[in-house]
């Protein structure tokens, strides 16, 4: 099984979920799909994210546009840096993820769309409902469900679960015990699970 722990959030995170799912289903493998709060991985363990975005390398964010582009051309996705709002809180979309369980995936792809390509505050209940029509889900179960403490319990504890072993940021995978981190890795998660058989 490859684990995959992700947060909507991140355009990198988008590149990982559309990559590894014909991965997975090439090598014959399940995916346990994890969603987070990336946020919350940055406050507990990787504070320098914050650094980094408020005195960004000029040369490296021009790279890092230029790659993002690159990678998103590769995948046929229209991703593009939110003029309007960055970072997003994202915290509904994800509890919401945690509800769906394995069911997620046409809900988040909605949400990264959203996001990255439409520019809509998925924050808002209203682009939520909107995120939701889109996926096949039906609102109002959705809002009744994210708002109960077993969504929100479900989040931290992925969240949690995740520093524990040693994530620092979304998308970060598991094949068993080994951890790989970025929409980049992914031949290296296809190499781990080749290894395993």
């Amino acid at each position: 099984m490859i684990e995959f722990f992700f947060d909507v959030s991140s355009p990198w995170t988008w590149l990982g979920f559309e990559g590894v799912q014909p991965l997975a289903a090439e090598l014959g493998q399940e995916i346990a799909w994890r969603p987070i709060l990336v946020g919350g991985v940055f406050n507990a363990v990787n504070g320098s994210v914050y650094e980094s975005r408020s005195n960004p390398v000029p040369a490296k964010a021009r790279y890092m546009k230029k790659d993002l582009a690159d990678w998103a051309r590769l995948y046929g996705l229209d991703i593009r840096f939110p003029p309007s709002i960055f970072p997003v809180n994202s915290v509904k979309a994800m509890r919401a993820c945690c509800w769906l369980g394995q069911d997620c995936v046409p809900f988040a792809r909605a949400a990264f769309r959203a996001y990255w390509t439409d520019d809509r505050d998925i924050a808002q209940d209203a682009v939520l409902r909107d995120v939701a029509a889109a996926a096949g889900v039906e609102a109002d179960a959705m809002f009744a469900a994210i708002a109960r403490d077993e969504a929100k319990a479900r989040l931290r504890a992925n969240t949690e679960e995740l520093i524990a072993r040693g994530g620092f940021g979304s998308p970060t995978l598991f094949v068993g015990a080994d951890m790989y981190f970025g929409n980049d890795r992914l031949p290296l998660v296809r190499a781990a699970v080749l290894s395993r058989r």
